[in-house]
C-alpha cells in the first residue's frame, strides 16, 4: 500500500488530535487529573517519537539506478537496477517505484514499476526490473522516487535522489535484399590499386620521407615520436554511400506508421552496407530530438554505425526546409559518393533534389514507400542476427 493513502486513513496523523491531546494534558495538569495526564504524554510521546522516526527514515539513505545498456534496438530487453543502501543504526521500510516513458515492464507491460524492501542498520539491497523497448526515439526511465516513513506509515517521506535516465531505442532492424548502388571512382580503378587518394579516410601514419607534401604532414603524430609522421591515406576506390531522408510528406498520423517502416528499412541498409566495409554518411531534413545533427560526414570508423542509428532515433517527422535547399547551401562531400534518397512519393521537391545531385553530379538512388516494400520483400527468408548495441559493441542485425 502506497505510504500517502495510509496517511490519509489514519487518523493519529492529523493536527487536530494533536492539538486535542495537548488540550488534555493542559486540563488534567489544571484539574490533576493523573490518569489523563499519562494518557496524554503516552499519545504525545508516541506520535513525537514516530515523527522523529519519520524525519530520520530517509537520512543516510544512498539510492541510484542504472541501467545495463543505454542504446537498444526495438524489441529488445533491458534491465533496470536500483541499488539502496541504509548507512544508519535506525531500520527503515522502503517503497521504490519509477515511471516508464516509451518502455514497458516485462511481462505484464506496466509503466509503474513499484518494489518494497525493508532494510535493517547498515545494511543495502538491490532491485531489478526487465524492461521492453518497444518504440523507437530517445525515452526517459524514472526519476526513482523513494517513499519512506515511521513504523506504522503514520508520517510518510519521500525522495527523488537522481534525475531520469535516458534509454535511446534505435529503428527496429528488418530483413532486406541486397542493397547496391552506383558507383564513381577515380580512373576507374577500386580498392588499393587506385593511385588517387582520398585525405578523408586515413588508416594510420607513417615516417615522413623527404618529396611529399608537407600537407599530409601528421603534426600531433610528429609531437609524439619526436620525427616527422606522415599520414596515410586510404584509396579512394572505397564505396562511399550518403543516405538522405526526406521527412517533408511524412505528416499526419497516418504517415506515422511509413514512416517508421521507411526508418527501419534505412537502419537495416546501414548496417548491410557496413558489414560490407562500406563508409556511410547520413543527410536528413527532419528535426532532431534533443542533441543531434541533421548530417552525419560520410567516414567509415568505429563510432559511425553507432552515431547514425542515434541520429535515426532521434529523427522526427517535422521538416526544417527541404534537401534541395540543404544542397543547394554548399555541402561538403568527398568525391566519389553515391547517395540513396529515401522519401515518401515523388513530388516536386525531390524533382528538385534530383536535379541538385545531376548538378554535382552524384549518382543516386531514389527509393520510395512502393520500392521500400520491394526492397523488404525481396529480404523475406534471409537470415539476421541483431544483439544489443552500447557504445562499444558492434551493431549485428536482427531477424524481424
Amino acid at each position: 500500500m502506497d505510504f500517502g493513502t495510509r496517511r490519509i486513513s489514519s487518523l493519529f496523523a492529523t493536527v487536530p488530535l494533536l492539538l486535542f491531546a495537548g488540550l488534555c494534558l493542559f486540563l488534567a495538569l489544571a484539574y490533576r487529573q493523573t490518569d489523563l495526564v499519562l494518557l496524554s504524554l503516552l499519545v504525545l510521546g508516541v506520535m513525537g517519537s514516530l515523527r522523529l522516526w519519520a524525519s530520520l527514515s530517509l537520512f543516510r539513505v544512498n539510492c541510484a539506478s542504472f541501467l545495463d545498456k543505454t542504446r537498444v534496438f526495438a524489441g529488445e530487453r533491458l534491465t533496470l537496477e536500483a541499488r539502496v543502501d541504509n548507512r544508519k543504526a535506525l531500520p527503515v521500510w522502503l517503497e521504490i517505484d519509477v515511471h516508464l516513458h516509451g518502455v514497458k515492464g516485462v511481462p505484464s507491460g506496466e509503466t509503474l514499476l513499484t518494489a518494497g524492501s525493508g532494510l535493517l542498520w547498515y545494511q543495502e539491497t538491490s532491485l531489478r526490473w526487465n524492461i521492453l523497448a518497444g518504440s523507437r526515439g530517445v525515452h526517459e526511465i524514472g526519476p526513482l522516487r523513494v517513499a519512506s516513513s515511521d513504523l506504522f506509515g503514520f508520517f510518510p517521506r519521500e525522495r527523488k535522489p537522481d534525475g531520469p535516465l535516458q534509454v535511446i531505442v534505435y529503428p527496429r532492424l528488418v530483413p532486406i535484399g541486397p542493397f547496391s548502388l552506383p558507383r564513381r571512382d577515380f580512373f576507374g580503378i577500386a580498392g588499393s590499386e587506385s593511385p588517387v587518394k582520398d585525405p578523408v579516410y586515413i588508416l594510420g601514419t607513417t615516417d615522413y620521407h623527404q618529396g611529399r607534401p608537407a600537407k599530409h604532414i601528421h603534426w600531433k603524430a610528429s609531437a609524439r615520436h619526436h620525427r616527422l609522421q606522415e599520414k596515410v591515406f586510404e584509396p579512394s576506390g572505397q564505396e562511399k554511400v550518403l543516405l538522405v531522408v526526406d521527412v517533408e510528406e511524412f505528416t499526419g498520423e497516418r504517415a506515422h506508421e511509413p514512416f517508421e517502416h521507411m526508418l527501419e528499412v534505412v537502419a537495416s541498409v546501414a548496417v548491410q552496407l557496413d558489414r560490407r566495409g562500406r563508409a556511410v554518411g547520413l543527410l536528413t531534413n527532419g528535426i532532431m530530438t534533443g542533441k543531434g545533427s541533421p548530417f552525419l560526414r560520410v567516414t567509415r570508423s568505429g563510432g559511425q554505425l553507432p552515431a547514425l542509428l542515434e541520429a535515426l532515433a532521434r529523427l522526427g517527422a517535422t521538416p526544417q526546409g527541404r534537401i534541395a535547399d540543404v544542397l543547394g547551401r554548399g555541402l561538403t562531400l568527398p568525391w566519389g559518393v553515391s547517395c540513396a534518397y529515401f522519401g515518401y512519393e515523388e513530388t516536386e521537391a525531390t524533382r528538385l533534389a534530383r536535379r541538385r545531385f545531376k548538378e554535382r553530379g552524384m549518382p543516386v538512388e531514389f527509393l520510395m514507400l512502393n520500392d521500400l516494400a520491394a526492397l523488404m520483400k525481396a529480404g523475406v527468408g534471409s537470415s539476421l542476427n541483431c544483439n544489443g548495441l552500447d557504445e562499444t559493441q558492434e551493431p549485428m542485425a536482427r531477424a524481424s
